[in-house]
């Protein structure tokens, strides 16, 4: 059976500074009718970042929708038609004030894919030097070194619940052997 869904009419019902929703109409691969609620965004990236001690750098930051302070990988949102990579590079120096050496793929995830457009990119950063970190005005954010292993298990038990953190963190585990 083909599965795609062709799109008949597309309405933009928010236009935001970051989310712009829409609603179409689609047709069904049995030929019925539907409504899809669409959140297009520009995408993001996650950088999971090493120190030569084999240390994760995680950042602490309040995230409104939870109403919670979550503990992350150095993350941000690319800007429309932006670089990931250039952008993975910006948002690791700007939250932490590293500077990596090497820069590795670690793949894409689509973080909420029944409704949004999304896509991070994640990164693996090593060999890092530190300087002043940049944040942007509206962000507060605290930076800590963790061991690896540490993080791990912290995925593992729950106590970091983060998509995009446990999936970086669990993928560089697996593919990379850390």
């Amino acid at each position: 059976m083909d599965l795609i869904e062709k799109t008949l009419s597309s309405e933009t019902i928010f236009d935001g500074r970051i989310l712009h929703v829409r609603k179409d109409m689609v047709r069904l691969p049995d030929g019925g009718e539907a409504v899809r609620e669409v959140v297009d965004h520009p995408g993001g990236v996650c950088v999971l970042a090493l120190d030569g001690e084999g240390r994760a750098l995680l950042v602490s930051q309040f995230r409104y929708p939870y109403m919670a302070v979550l503990r992350e990988l150095p993350a941000g949102k690319l800007e429309y038609g932006e670089d990931p990579y250039a952008a993975a590079v910006r948002e690791l120096e700007e939250e932490t004030g590293a500077v990596a050496g090497e820069f590795r793929p670690l793949g894409e995830l689509y973080p909420s894919p029944g409704y949004c457009g999304e896509i991070i990119r994640m990164y693996l950063a090593r060999e890092l030097t530190f300087g002043e970190s940049r944040l942007d005005a509206d962000e507060f954010l605290n930076v800590e070194r963790i061991p690896f292993q540490q993080l791990v298990e912290q995925v593992l038990e729950g106590e970091i619940k983060d998509a995009k953190t446990i999936a970086a963190v669990l993928k560089a585990r697996l593919l990379l052997g850390l």
